[in-house]
């Protein structure tokens, strides 16, 4: 991909698709440029990855092939404005901000551009993120790929219609803290029949990533996968019922809808 990538915001997020893109092999450090205010990330930025960087929102701006808008949904407005002045007309721009829909980004911008709306989740720290894709219809199938080739460089992407991103923000952008309830959860009941703490938290991490792996790879339904582990009378399916007896799943269908809710009431802000 021989094309300037413009990153305004250099925080956790950024930084880590940052990684992911050089580490592919998407884009050479020298094609990167990163505007921030913030001194210290920047500096971070430039001793991890090589990039370029500058305060200047408004060089990245007019410089960028890609401009990614990695920064807060409440200050986009305030970027937009001091930016929009300087994009170029065919600039491609991704943002990654929950609740900011497509047609309220190209109304801050106050004209029509090639804008591609992403849902990222935090796995993408440790390169296993998820990220939903969903272009405006300005953007080209290229161009569209051309993201999502971004976004798996440091996990996995799909493209998906804009009126799914409420449910993506749920299924992807909160289960993880849902994951890592379940994996504290597992991991105290462990550390109350003897395992040391640490060592309870390795096991059940582990158990939690290997199974996702399956899911993934095997491509079998998880009810399969669970069954393969349910010997009669055995001790998982002692388990799996009492799961069922604490209405586990209800449970979990209950935080998937509440948040998918929620996404959709704060979108309408």
């Amino acid at each position: 991909m021989n094309k300037i990538i413009g990153f305004i915001g250099c925080g956790n997020m950024g930084q880590a698709m940052m990684g992911g893109i050089i580490k592919a092999g998407l884009a050479a450090p020298d094609n990167i440029i990163v505007g921030d205010l913030d001194e210290r990330s920047l500096k971070k930025a430039s001793e991890n990855y090589g990039v370029k960087i500058t305060t200047d929102n408004n060089e990245v701006a007019k410089n960028s092939d890609i401009l990614i808008l990695s920064i807060k949904p409440n200050i986009y407005p305030i970027v937009i404005k001091g930016i929009k002045d300087h994009v170029r007309e065919n600039v491609l721009i991704v943002t990654i901000a929950a609740g900011r829909d497509i047609k309220g980004t190209e109304e801050m911008f106050g004209r029509k551009l090639k804008i591609v709306r992403v849902m990222p989740n935090t796995p993408a720290l440790v390169g296993e993120g998820m990220a939903a894709i969903c272009p405006n219809d300005k953007v080209t199938k290229e161009e569209a790929k051309e993201v999502l080739h971004i976004f798996e460089s440091f996990g996995k992407g799909e493209i998906v219609n804009e009126k799914l991103m409420d449910v993506v923000t749920s299924v992807s952008g909160s289960s993880p803290a849902f994951v890592y309830m379940f994996i504290e959860a597992m991991a105290d009941a462990s550390v109350l029949d003897g395992m040391p703490r640490d060592q309870a938290y390795k096991f059940a991490a582990q158990a939690v990533l290997g199974s996702a792996k399956m899911v993934l790879e095997t491509g079998k339904h998880p009810g399969v996968l669970k069954d393969m582990v349910c010997s009669p009378g055995g001790t998982t399916i002692e388990g799996v019922a009492a799961l069922e007896e604490k209405g586990f799943r209800d449970a979990v269908i209950s935080a998937i809808r509440k948040a998918t809710q929620k996404s959709i009431e704060l979108s309408k802000l």
